[in-house]
């Protein structure tokens, strides 16, 4: 059964930040895949990019555009904002154009579509924290390896048992407070780990223990993401998802069984967000002809998004 839709204010979009000090996590990947999973599902999806100075999110969009105008493929896109990085000499002045720019995003989408999905940059800022602050799902991509798990908690060198919190685990613990504080409204936190080995070891049994045992001083979910795949890779320059038709008219090759493991692995992980739909979306959905008409097996919305 589908979690409904059930955002703290009325009318407002359900927020999607993707958050973690640490490049390289693979957000702009699992952010592009969470936006066209809603989009296939009739949501109506508004997408910000508050990397200023990357902006992976942004060409990732921008690719998967041009790739549709290319090919003639009808390929999914959000309405997308990205904030433009202050140029001036103060500070101060480029974080208020920043924030002026945020701020005016946030408004020009947040009653008109159902989810707004921001992808964070990986270094402290006054948005970033802002944009964590406005969240009603936080999703915190990590490389499963304990050079990521230093983002969120220490361990013992000697037992790998955790024993303290890291600065982005604790920014995260206050803007939550902070949040409940002032409307009540409670943010859904997930830390996904990517970059899985795709055989067992005993480091990836002792990051998934590390990880049980800060969710349970932080209140996190710990779900797997993606393996360590090609395949991603392969999608950047066109804009593609594992959720896209994949034959040799998008990819320029046949799906091989990396592409068929990757959508698997897409799926679950987002059937274990939980993200609420809007019911009037589920029948957009429905309505639409292509949805069923996948090559292998059509992907039902309740197969790729709930509980």
């Amino acid at each position: 059964m589908l979690v409904q839709a059930s955002q703290g204010q009325s009318g407002s979009a359900h927020v999607v930040v993707l958050g973690n000090e640490k490049g390289g996590s693979g957000k702009s990947t699992t952010a592009l895949h969470i936006a066209v999973a809603l989009l296939k599902a009739g949501q109506r999806v508004a997408t910000i990019d508050l990397d200023c100075r990357q902006q992976s999110f942004t060409r990732y969009i921008s690719n998967r555009q041009g790739w549709a105008r290319r090919s003639g493929l009808d390929l999914e896109l959000p309405a997308h904002h990205c904030i433009k990085y202050g140029e001036t000499m103060q500070i101060e002045e480029n974080e208020n154009a920043e924030f002026q720019q945020f701020m005016a995003a946030v408004s020009a989408v947040e009653r008109a579509y159902d989810f707004i999905v921001i992808d964070t940059p990986g270094s402290d800022s006054y948005l970033m924290r802002l944009a964590h602050s406005m969240a009603d799902t936080l999703v915190t991509p990590i490389n499963d390896s304990f050079l990521d798990f230093d983002v969120l908690g220490t361990v013992d060198p000697a037992t790998y048992s955790v024993i303290g919190e890291s600065h982005y685990a604790e920014m995260v613990r206050d803007v939550r407070r902070k949040r409940r504080q002032l409307d009540g409204a409670s943010t859904d936190w997930i830390v996904v780990r990517n970059r899985l080995s795709m055989l067992g070891s005993r480091n990836k049994q002792l990051v998934a223990d590390g990880l049980k045992q800060l969710s349970l001083r932080l209140g996190f979910r710990a779900v797997d993401g993606f393996a360590e795949r090609v395949v991603y890779r392969e999608f950047f320059p066109r804009g593609l998802t594992a959720l896209d038709e994949i034959d040799e008219a998008t990819l320029g090759t046949r799906p091989n069984l990396g592409h068929v493991t990757a959508r698997e692995e897409v799926m679950s992980l987002l059937r274990q967000l939980k993200l609420p739909l809007d019911e009037r979306g589920r029948r957009r959905a429905a309505n639409r002809a292509e949805w069923f008409s996948q090559v292998d097996k059509p992907l039902e919305v309740d197969d790729i998004i709930g509980s």
